[in-house]
């Protein structure tokens, strides 16, 4: 897969992450939002309430932004970070209130759909049930798409908490403040074919029956 550095590539990137997780989550059945990357100050991602963009047929569509910030995160989180935008449009869909005190607060409705979608939920007492981890089922799906980390990010900080959108723990975190991530990529010193895993393990390469070594920064 060629690396992800234009914000073009990127936002193509996030809409075939969208169709899967729509179709493996939600049966398909999610309505189509317009995905866009922008500084979000206090949170990883957002989905408007209201259908904000107009096309010119008369259809109308919310919108799920992923922070321009936080792209460069280990592939799993910016996932979570967009599934758990894609349960809110569920929730929106079928009239469920999953957020109150200005839609900041994440209640036990939202916790419980999200869990349904291979998603950590904790508890903030500022948030609610917001705060959201890659459980290893999802991370095994990430693997099996093949999704790698996004090779770019607008320099807006990391940022532990957030209201309104997906906030990640604080805890676990790396000494340049990122969390590590859960999977890893090997790769064949012969012919260079690489794959993830979410563990260790010991596998040779098919095509040159070489052994995959992992590689430590990718």
């Amino acid at each position: 897969m060629k690396e992800t550095v234009k914000t073009s590539r990127v936002a193509g990137y996030l809409e075939a992450m969208y169709r899967a997780l729509n179709a493996r989550y939600f049966g398909g059945e999610l309505e189509e939002p317009i995905i866009t990357i922008q500084s979000t100050p206090r949170a990883y991602a957002h989905v408007t309430v209201g259908k904000v963009w107009h096309r010119l047929d008369g259809r109308e569509q919310r919108e799920v932004n992923i922070g321009a910030g936080t792209l460069d995160r280990p592939i799993e989180n910016v996932v979570a970070s967009l599934l758990h935008e894609l349960v809110h449009v569920q929730n929106m869909q079928l009239g469920i209130k999953d957020c109150s005190r200005g839609n900041v607060y994440h209640n036990k409705r939202f916790r419980d759909a999200a869990e349904r979608c291979d998603l950590k939920i904790s508890y903030d007492p500022r948030i609610g049930w917001s705060i959201t981890e890659p459980t290893e089922a999802l991370i095994d799906f990430i693997v099996s798409q093949g999704w790698e980390d996004i090779h770019m990010g607008r320099t807006d900080g990391y940022i532990r908490t957030g209201a309104g959108g997906t906030a990640q723990p604080g805890t676990g975190a790396g000494p340049d403040g990122k969390r590590p991530s859960s999977t890893r990529k090997l790769i064949c010193p012969c012919c260079g074919q690489s794959v993830r895993a979410t563990k260790a393990v010991n596998i040779l390469c098919g095509d040159c029956l070489c052994k995959m070594v992992e590689v430590q920064k990718f």
